[in-house]
């Protein structure tokens, strides 16, 4: 395909962007993860010799195809499906594709994974450990805060990098966070997570830039000297492994998203309601938050299976009323 179509689709795929942010307050996330599923695919269109307005089913199919080939998941395949789906919608609609080529096109089965979850012994070497490191640095007053946050309040790591400074001022054991799509939601903090805010607020200042910077950085609760002005996705996965180390745990068990998902499973586990719990996390729908009901059982079982007497007997079931 030569350059002129390649800028054709580049720009095509932009249109759509801008349409994703103005019309639908799609996040800063989900446009990039959408540019890079896009381009993705007209990548494999260049190498057929087409463009995005003549594309068919069999592109479509040839492209899920390609991606199998190449060992992607199958939730990978089904998410560029979903953004070819909302891409070729806006063109049909736009009058630039005579129709849509994503209909009748199934989507990949997807496998049901559960999130890896960290156990309430986990946590609490976890806790430990960033507690020792507060009483040391800084840096380590920072770190404690993040955790506890995090676990606090099912915070998912882009709320938290660029939660501003305002959201924790007053504090009455509640955050009041923007999540996807601009929607606000109330997410709890107890005790401790509000006793570690006030003992990382009280050194603050230590991580605010002393350059021109300093102005757009002041308003985020974690500023760092970065180009975004606060602490990055990258840089909190960084910290978090560092301690997992720390906390004798292993470092791939352990990043900001598993502490959301201790949050929730601890929660169901300790029987907290899932239209709550829902609520707390921001899910649109409550089939998302359902599978902590899987976690929680799985665990359960487990639990009985490794410690119940009768269940440690060869031969021997233990038996259900």
């Amino acid at each position: 395909m030569n350059r002129k179509k390649s800028l054709g689709d580049a720009r095509l795929v932009e249109n759509f962007l801008d349409m994703m942010s103005a019309e639908r307050g799609a996040s800063i996330n989900t446009l990039a993860a959408y540019r890079r599923d896009l381009l993705d695919f007209h990548g494999f269109l260049a190498g057929c010799g087409a463009e995005a307005k003549h594309a068919t089913r069999d592109h479509i199919k040839r492209y899920l195809a390609s991606l199998s080939t190449s060992g992607a998941a199958g939730s990978s395949q089904a998410r560029r499906l979903s953004a070819l789906r909302q891409f070729f919608g806006f063109l049909y609609a736009e009058g630039i594709c005579p129709d849509d080529p994503t209909n009748a096109v199934d989507a990949p089965k997807r496998g049901r994974t559960l999130p890896k979850v960290l156990s309430r012994e986990d946590m609490d070497s976890l806790t430990k450990a960033a507690g020792q490191r507060a009483e040391k640095s800084e840096e380590g007053a920072r770190l404690l805060c993040v955790v506890e946050m995090l676990y606090a309040s099912g915070l998912r790591v882009s709320e938290l990098a660029t939660l501003p400074l305002a959201a924790v001022r007053n504090l009455e054991g509640v955050l009041l966070v923007k999540g996807k799509g601009g929607k606000e939601r109330l997410a709890p903090l107890n005790a401790h997570a509000r006793k570690a805010i006030s003992d990382y607020l009280a050194v603050r200042e230590t991580f605010l830039p002393k350059s021109g910077r300093r102005r757009h950085a002041e308003k985020f609760l974690f500023p760092s000297r970065s180009a975004e002005c606060h602490l990055t996705r990258r840089r909190l996965h960084q910290m978090l492994k560092a301690l997992a180390l720390e906390a004798g745990l292993d470092p791939s068990k352990l990043s900001p998203h598993v502490l959301r998902h201790a949050f929730a499973t601890h929660l169901v586990e300790g029987g907290a309601d899932l239209r709550s719990v829902q609520t707390m996390l921001g899910h649109a729908d409550i089939a998302t938050t359902q599978i902590y009901t899987h976690v929680a059982k799985d665990r359960l079982a487990a639990t009985v299976a490794s410690a119940h007497p009768l269940a440690r007997r060869k031969g021997t079931k233990v038996q259900g009323n």
